[in-house]
């Protein structure tokens, strides 16, 4: 009869469980139990992987602004304050982290020649939860050296979020610009390949302005049509069933010649859609916009069942409706 084979020993390069590196999925899993990572220690990080937070900025203050800067705003910046003892993690001194809505090269971040960090938005998420990507890379930027670009890496699971890094008790104020002269402390002194850059980014980018009068609403530009393109974070069901009802009263429009045409979704929140004429600026649909947004309020305080018309104006929103994530 064969001997029964010896149980294979950890080799010296076992580590301690909760410390083991992300590695590459077919090489040996850093644990030392001789397997390759996705049959190991990596079957937990593509199970974190497949877990979509379907509200990644829930919890922080803005969470409309944060989703229409990731899905829907060209050029826009937005200080940011990091919690307390964060700062105190970093090399050198951090005189000011900005979120910018995209970077050059699509950098997740930027350590600047003077300390400051600027966090890009709109990068590719490589997890299910998109306030840990930007997290790492926040975390990431605050251990570079000055001066330097923060390069792409895959996320690992378990770490911490933007709701733990930054002061959720501070203001989310965005500063919508009309090109990406942000990139650059002296966009001026700009020239050669860094100039021709910096153009073809700023001929690329739709016109778009933040209304003042209500919450989370940003006015666009485009060659056929202006749109106003509008993020609020009351719950999904209950946004349709106000829309619908407006829509079927003949109420939802802002004016002559625009229509509420559909929403998208995006991030768990709902981003209801009008087309705009041409001639029809950012300011002049401030006023419309907050008298709608006063009928919204008084449907949505007083639900009731939808009548036939109103089911058949909530279905035809629902059919145009798109999501983004």
């Amino acid at each position: 009869m064969a001997k029964k084979a010896a149980k294979k020993q950890p080799s010296q390069s076992t580590v301690v469980e909760g410390e083991v590196p992300v590695v590459g999925a077919r090489e040996a899993c850093p644990c030392g139990s001789g397997r390759r990572y996705k049959a190991c220690h990596g079957r937990e990080a593509a199970h974190a992987v497949q877990e979509l937070v379907h509200r990644p900025f829930e919890g922080l203050p803005g969470e409309a602004d944060w989703v229409a800067l990731r899905e829907l705003v060209p050029a826009a910046t937005v200080p940011l304050t990091l919690a307390a003892g964060v700062a105190e993690e970093a090399v050198g001194e951090v005189p000011s982290v900005t979120l910018a809505t995209v970077l050059p090269l699509a950098w997740p971040a930027l350590r600047r020649a003077d300390g400051s960090i600027l966090l890009g938005l709109q990068t590719q998420s490589s997890s299910g939860d998109l306030s840990r990507d930007l997290a790492d890379a926040l975390e990431l930027a605050l251990a570079t050296e000055p001066g330097t670009p923060v390069p792409a890496r895959r996320t690992s699971p378990g770490g911490r979020r933007l709701q733990e890094l930054l002061d959720v008790t501070a203001e989310f104020v965005p500063a919508v610009h009309t090109g990406f002269e942000f990139w650059l402390e002296d966009a001026e002194s700009a020239t050669g390949e860094v100039a021709a850059s910096l153009e073809r980014a700023n001929a690329s980018a739709i016109p778009t302005e933040k209304l003042a009068g209500v919450d989370s609403a940003y006015w666009c530009g485009t060659p056929d049509k202006n749109h106003l393109r509008w993020v609020m974070t009351v719950p999904e069901e209950q946004l349709l069933d106000a829309l619908a009802r407006l829509t079927a009263a003949g109420e939802s429009s802002l004016g002559e010649g625009t229509k509420l045409v559909g929403s998208f979704r995006a991030h768990g929140l709902t981003v209801p859609v009008w087309d705009l004429p041409l001639e029809m600026t950012a300011a002049d649909v401030e006023k419309p916009a907050v008298e709608f947004a006063a009928k919204l309020a008084e449907v949505l305080a007083a639900p009731a069942p939808l009548t036939a018309e109103e089911r058949r104006s909530r279905a035809n929103l629902v059919n145009r409706q798109i999501t983004l994530n």
